[in-house]
């Protein structure tokens, strides 16, 4: 699958393409919350700040508004329509690129779908009441994420695994069929892996050493590791501190078979998928 329709615009999965977070939380786990505390929610400094992704390089931006760091509090639903819908509403408006909306409630699937988002993102696999529906209905397509553990609160607690990559892949699978058995196409559908959710780091090195056993799955997948504590637990580096070992994992997860890659320093992303799609397929492609 090389075409990826996300409403009105298209997304050419032949080349990676780079998503910008904008988390409008004020419990992010990279940033502190400090766009939600400087704007309290500006919709206007979430348009200045999706906008320089997009000049970074971006071809999407994954609007949240619930925080999935490990122990995060939960989010009730009129607070989550609040902090991201007139953020989506802007962004679709005044800028030509694929907003995502980084959710779980079948509520706000549906609202972010009437405000323009082109593609719904959840850690939870559509295992809401309501958000497998939700989805079909929207016609968006949806990226189905691997999480051990009930919720993001609860995932770390003691992640255990026999044979990840087998048991990644068969959870896929499964969640694959179930949104197929509920009128959702195959076409719609994006994986991913789930690093750092319900893993621990030798697991998280594991699943990306052997990323592309999951090229059988035949979906196109979404990559999550930028800033995350398998960075700082293999480096031992602060948050603040780890963009040199996000972006190698970016080269790496190129080269094993990623297509979209989620990250939160666009410009020096953009440049290592360049970069190694260039040794990869040659400079006809870079060039492109």
């Amino acid at each position: 699958m090389t075409q990826l329709k996300c409403a009105s615009r298209t997304l050419d999965l032949s080349r990676v393409q780079v998503m910008g977070i904008l988390n409008v939380t004020p419990d992010s786990f990279s940033d502190g919350g400090h766009l939600y505390r400087a704007s309290k929610l500006s919709v206007e400094q979430a348009l200045v700040h999706a906008a320089a992704m997009l000049s970074d390089g971006a071809s999407m931006i994954d609007v949240g508004g619930e925080s999935t760091r490990p122990g995060a509090a939960p989010v009730s639903v009129q607070e989550e329509l609040d902090r991201v819908i007139p953020v989506i509403e802007r962004l679709t408006a005044e800028l030509d690129v694929v907003v995502s909306v980084d959710t779980s409630a079948p509520e706000v699937m549906r609202e972010a779908a009437a405000a323009g988002a082109g593609l719904i993102n959840d850690v939870r696999s559509l295992a809401r009441e309501g958000a497998l529906e939700a989805v079909a209905k929207t016609d968006l397509p949806v990226c189905l994420m691997h999480m051990q553990g009930v919720s993001p609160a609860t995932m770390q607690l003691a992640p255990s695994y026999e044979d990840i990559l087998a048991e990644v892949s068969d959870f896929l699978s499964r969640q694959v069929a179930r949104c197929v058995t509920a009128g959702i196409a195959r076409e719609r559908i994006v994986l991913d892996p789930g690093f750092g959710f319900g893993k621990t780091l030798e697991h998280n090195l594991t699943l990306l050493r052997r990323m592309n056993e999951l090229d059988a799955l035949g979906l196109p997948l979404l990559v999550g590791t930028s800033r995350k504590s398998m960075i700082g637990q293999a480096l031992g580096r602060e948050v603040d501190s780890r963009l040199a070992g996000s972006l190698a994992t970016v080269a790496l997860a190129v080269e094993r078979g990623g297509r979209i890659i989620r990250v939160h320093d666009v410009a020096a992303t953009v440049d290592v998928v360049r970069m190694t799609e260039a040794v990869l397929y040659g400079c006809e492609q870079e060039q492109a």
